[in-house]
């Protein structure tokens, strides 16, 4: 089929149905919702079968769904109807949820239903369960809709559909925080309810900010409400009957933006106590280390995919440490939701300087892939459980082995983020991985890759999933069988072998120079691009046109 998306953004759900859709064999084209003009114009140039709206903040016009089939990915199962779908049922704390796929009419939400899907509830933020539960869901119902519409046959006629009647937006009236009474449960359905937008409106040290990213503390505990330590760049707060960590904040204002809360707060947080601050980290931490056999696995699972210098330097330091461990195999794990997506573009632009701040995080992050990559006395192995962008796919590309979990998306490129050159030693791990013409193409199309396309051009090793558990069993298999092989000793002297003739051939010192003499210029020259997209980005500015790498058919027009 021909089918446009209509999106407000190009956000993970929509990457993931572009990928899904376009292994799938249909003929895709995006289109940013920017106003009705512009996505009447796109429908004429496009002439799709199917307008499909995976991610909208409005209504389609109805210029638009009474003249063509427009399917809107709805995030609450079949009757749930209102823009804060999975914002109510994480703070009512329902056990069970959904997805449906339904057709645009003038009442919103309230169309024919043309596929759903069902899911348990995790508690877990808001983001969290977007990116997982509810983008498999939307994958699935989307699929099961679309062979509707191919067999010919129409909507669900008796769609499972619980009335819950229309659900206002929830209002920060509703999420506040009462710190004296509200239990460690009710604090964090709050702002897991709220999380990625629009975080929980509260006051600390007599200032306005709103909260993301909450985690329990277990072993912390004070007078409700009183910030009582800082954990890296989170802060730590006692509820009712214990403590949950803050990893994010965003101080009020028009301009302002999200960063990690101790940052945010300044010089009011230097007077905390620290806290479980040791290399190790153990549970809750962003990092956690632990060894099965001859295998040593590194979580590190940072908010948003997002590696600041400071992080970089942390594991580094972790990194060093199970390098020095008597095992055979280091598995670099990540998170559930991202491996890595690269720079932290959030604390770059809270920095006095941001091209210092850049210039400081790229070294960081070509300083960690330069460890992976000089790695002689382990095996290493990069398992992408979660989604990688940017310099993120290129540290995962240091690695001897490159594992991925079906249903991740990867975009291996940087050009989005103004004409941005990358650096990480991508310009030695990707042609080394797929040749030089495909090297070039990746970064040129700046589109999203799927797993299995990503497979198919030597990008990744293996894969497996979608779900978590098939996937971790790969990784499993795959690194205790390089642990325990009989064949390891070689296996150890081939892979020095190879960075010995590979650096004789250019020195990994000399890649690093030319692509950061590429980055000096993107962040000090006097094209401001990168500057301009970075804050586009951070301040979440509203697109004013749809990019021509996502808009085939613009470029057709053109």
């Amino acid at each position: 089929m021909r089918i446009l998306l209509l999106v407000h953004s190009f956000n993970s759900l929509s990457q993931r149905l572009y990928v899904e859709l376009a292994q799938d064999g249909h003929e895709l084209s995006v289109e940013l919702d920017i106003h009705e003009r512009v996505t009447s114009e796109a429908v004429q140039l496009w002439r799709p079968d199917l307008v499909l709206a995976p991610f909208l903040k409005r209504a389609i016009p109805r210029s638009i769904w009474e003249r063509h089939l427009c399917l809107i990915v709805h995030p609450g199962p079949p009757g749930d109807r209102g823009p804060s779908a999975l914002d109510w049922a994480i703070f009512r704390g329902a056990r069970g949820w959904g997805v449906t796929v339904l057709q645009a009419e003038e009442e919103l939400d309230a169309g024919p239903v043309w596929g759903s899907a069902a899911f348990a509830m995790r508690r877990a933020r808001k983001s969290s369960l977007y990116r997982q539960e509810v983008t498999e869901g939307a994958v699935s119902a989307v699929r099961a809709a679309l062979a509707r519409l191919v067999a010919g046959k129409g909507p669900l006629r008796e769609a499972a559909c619980e009335e819950r009647g229309w659900q206002p937006l929830l209002r920060q009236a509703d999420r506040a925080i009462d710190w004296a009474r509200d239990d460690t449960a009710a604090v964090l359905r709050k702002i897991h309810s709220a999380d990625g937008f629009p975080g929980v409106e509260d006051q600390l040290f007599g200032r306005a900010f709103r909260l993301f990213d909450a985690h329990v503390e277990p072993s912390l505990a004070g007078e409700p409400g009183a910030v009582i330590a800082r954990r890296h760049d989170a802060i730590c707060r006692a509820t009712a009957d214990g403590a949950v960590r803050i990893g994010q904040l965003q101080p009020a204002g028009p301009s302002s933006f999200k960063r990690p809360a101790v940052l945010a707060l300044g010089e009011l947080a230097q007077a905390l106590p620290r806290y479980g601050e040791d290399s190790s980290e153990g549970a809750g931490g962003e990092m956690r280390y632990e060894e099965r056999g001859a295998v040593g696995y590194l979580y590190f699972d940072f908010y948003n995919g997002a590696l600041s210098t400071a992080q970089c330097e942390r594991l580094r330091a972790a990194y060093a440490e199970a390098r020095r461990r008597p095992t055979r195999v280091i598995v670099l794990m990540g998170g559930e939701e991202f491996w890595c997506n690269g720079m932290h573009l959030h604390c770059i632009e809270a920095a006095h300087s941001a091209a210092d701040a850049s210039w400081a995080n790229i070294n960081s992050i070509d300083d960690l892939a330069c460890d992976i990559l000089q790695t002689d006395s382990h095996l290493t192995i990069a398992a992408l459980e979660g989604n990688a962008a940017a310099g993120g796919v290129f540290l995962a590309l240091a690695a001897d082995l490159c594992l991925a979990r079906r249903g991740i998306v990867l975009n291996p490129h940087y050009r989005n983020m103004g004409n941005l050159f990358g650096s990480e030693y991508w310009t030695y791990l990707l042609p080394r991985r797929v040749g030089e013409a495909q090297a070039r193409s990746l970064v040129d199309r700046r589109l999203p890759l799927g797993v299995p396309e990503a497979h198919s051009i030597g990008l990744i090793d293996a894969h497996a999933g979608p779900d978590a558990a098939s996937f971790r069993a790969l990784v499993d298999t795959r690194a205790a069988a390089l642990g325990a092989s009989a064949d390891f000793a070689a296996l150890l002297t081939d892979k020095r072998r190879r960075r010995a003739s590979d650096e004789l051939r250019k020195p990994l010192a000399d890649y690093r120079a030319a692509e950061l003499e590429r980055m000096r210029m993107n962040f000090y020259g006097f094209d401001p691009s990168y500057h301009i997209a970075r804050h586009r980005f951070v301040h979440r500015t509203a697109h004013a046109w749809t990019p021509l790498h996502l808009a085939r058919h613009r470029r057709a027009a053109a």
